[in-house]
């Protein structure tokens, strides 16, 4: 029997003086938001591994910092800013370790992803995937929360800590450049 997600009473456990009460609050968030938060990470990084890896990274960091967590937004929110700043900070290293440009950081994770053995796009995904990857990382974030999960720009604006009139400039200048890529060819 799945028991309901109700974020006031997970709040009232995590913020519980027992360990095993906070313990069982704490699963039920993970149980609740593995996965959208493991697309989201590989929308970011695109390896199925590495995005296993941030997941359980953004969960060990929620954890060790719950008591940290005021409330004023909601717990999805916080969630999705720990994912994302691990998302970017991975790429940063990952650009860093191998000696690459933003651009050649979007070179390098386009031949990830044709490599990639859990990619199962067609032809016309692939592009779409690779037009991606060449904005820079937060815009690349604001355009996949839009086009992909539909989000609210006030629900970007609670996670990026931008305002929702830079997130709208931000998206429509990605939905540029991703158009121009796409008329390549």
């Amino acid at each position: 029997m799945k028991i309901a997600y109700n974020e006031s009473e997970i709040l009232t456990g995590l913020r519980s003086d027992d360990p095993a009460v906070q313990r069982k609050s704490f699963e039920r968030v993970v149980n609740h938001y593995s996965e959208r938060l493991y697309w989201q990470i590989r929308k970011m990084v695109l390896s199925h591994d590495d995005a296993n890896d941030l997941l359980q990274n953004t969960f060990i960091k929620a954890w060790t910092n719950v008591d940290l967590f005021r409330g004023e937004a909601k717990l999805s929110t916080w969630l999705y800013k720990i994912a994302i700043n691990e998302s970017i900070t991975f790429l940063n290293r990952q650009r860093s370790r191998h000696n690459l440009s933003l651009d050649d950081g979007a070179v390098f994770l386009s031949e990830k992803l044709e490599t990639d053995e859990y990619f199962d796009g067609d032809a016309a995904q692939l592009k779409l995937q690779k037009a991606i990857l060449t904005l820079p990382d937060k815009q690349r974030a604001v355009f996949n929360w839009r086009y992909y999960d539909e989000m609210s720009y006030e629900d970007m604006a609670e996670i990026s800590g931008t305002s929702v009139g830079a997130l709208k400039a931000s998206y429509h200048h990605a939905t540029k450049k991703i158009e121009e890529f796409l008329k390549q060819d």
